[in-house]
């Protein structure tokens, strides 16, 4: 990539950042599409369905290779560890399958992902009992934070599959957070650290204005 190309990047970047600040700042809800809890169930309120899978990210894809990937995990835990791809894999999988929820009010049924639950981290690591919340640490310098509960929750994982394929780069392979209890921005990319803290810790987003939990069914979008 030239300077032109990289330059032309981070402005896209900055006006991304900048318009979704706005956005946080002015409590900015999208039509009332969703179903709710109390219509089919399934469509939180304000969303409306798409079949594609939007690429969204902070203007940076990084390039990982299993050969050079690895996983920290630190903080309020008995045992902090690392493990590399091999390590990773040898791990039990799971495959689930869950809808996705963007905060950006669009949502996508019906994803099926293979990686390993959150609970066999937390089995691993054994969390403190002062733990409290967990944050995520992306290759793109992303980070975002939520509540234990929700990592622990039974559909959580650390996915590297979608569909039966690897996971693409541009949706955050070779490795990424999905925990479909909540809004995807939470749903860290690219993951490459995982720390327990006892207070919580603000991300990316969260420190620009939009909520520390996320959950669609509350429209938990914004502070």
């Amino acid at each position: 990539m030239d300077g032109a190309d990289e330059a032309g990047r981070g402005l896209i970047n900055r006006k991304l950042i900048a318009a979704k600040q706005s956005w946080a700042r002015r409590g900015r809800r999208p039509g009332r599409d969703g179903e709710g809890p109390g219509g089919a169930g399934r469509l939180p309120p304000g969303q409306r369905l798409t079949r594609d899978w939007p690429v969204l990210d902070l203007g940076v894809q990084p390039d990982i290779r299993t050969e050079d990937w690895s996983l920290g995990v630190s903080g309020l835990v008995a045992n902090p560890l690392s493990w590399d791809w091999a390590a990773f894999i040898d791990l039990p999988q799971v495959e689930t399958t869950s809808d996705i929820h963007c905060v950006t009010s669009w949502s996508r049924y019906d994803n099926r992902w293979r990686g390993v639950a959150a609970r066999t981290l937390l089995d691993a690591v054994k969390p403190k009992p002062e733990a409290r919340f967990v944050v995520f640490h992306g290759h793109d310098g992303y980070t975002t934070n939520v509540p234990l509960e929700h990592f622990a929750a039974e559909d959580a994982l650390l996915a590297h599959s979608w569909r039966g394929e690897p996971l693409s780069r541009q949706h955050g392979g070779p490795v990424r957070v999905v925990i479909p209890s909540l809004y995807f921005w939470k749903s860290a990319k690219w993951v490459r650290q995982v720390t327990f803290l006892d207070k919580d810790a603000p991300g990316f987003w969260e420190a620009r204005g939009y909520h520390d939990v996320g959950d669609p069914w509350k429209e938990d979008r914004y502070r």
